[in-house]
């Protein structure tokens, strides 16, 4: 049976708890909007693939994730996607310079999969505001200061009756950087 599956990374659980708090208040000044109890994460990647296929994607994404190295991650404003209607927390220019490559470097493992990619990575706290509520949200929330550890990456399985993603694999980075190939010259 075909599933919806994302690749994303979680935050510290302290993070997770923050933002849930985050989008309860939002919540309380706008009632419900998308996206208000899914639960805190950086999306990589989403897509849809028969549940029997998923232990080589598994083994794709161990393998890609060993190579990558444990470094922290730093959250610092708050911004919108007006044309979506996305409010959400934004990562440093250093955070975005280590994330991104990890990120591509994903996509680039799952390129044999029809793909819906991600490749700036931010931490969304509504979808689909109107102009109205984005407003709303940027006068509730104006300064954040929060980093976390990354050192794994979570896979998780839509549940169509629930509306919401679980976790059902969490993949740790093996800190073992693969060095580069470079052709070299016997003369």
């Amino acid at each position: 049976m075909e599933k919806t599956y994302s690749v994303v990374i979680h935050p510290s659980d302290n993070g997770i708890d923050s933002i849930k708090i985050m989008k309860d208040y939002l919540k309380s000044k706008i009632g419900w909007f998308n996206s208000c109890n899914s639960v805190a994460h950086i999306t990589i990647c989403e897509f849809k693939i028969d549940e029997s296929q998923l232990d080589p994607i598994k083994k794709k994404l161990s393998k890609v994730s060993d190579t990558f190295t444990s470094f922290q991650v730093f959250l610092d404003h708050f911004d919108s996607y007006q044309n979506s209607g996305a409010f959400f927390i934004g990562v440093t220019e250093d955070s975005k310079n280590n994330l991104v490559p990890i990120m591509k470097k994903i996509h680039e493992t799952l390129k044999f999969l029809k793909l819906k990619k991600s490749d700036d990575p931010h931490l969304s706290i509504g979808r689909r505001l109107t102009p109205e509520n984005l407003k709303i949200a940027s006068q509730l929330f104006t300064t954040i200061d929060m980093e976390f550890l990354l050192d794994k990456i979570v896979l998780r399985e839509f549940d169509p009756v629930v509306k919401q993603f679980f976790i059902i694999d969490t993949i740790p980075f093996g800190n073992n950087p693969q060095p580069e190939f470079t052709q070299g010259s016997l003369f």
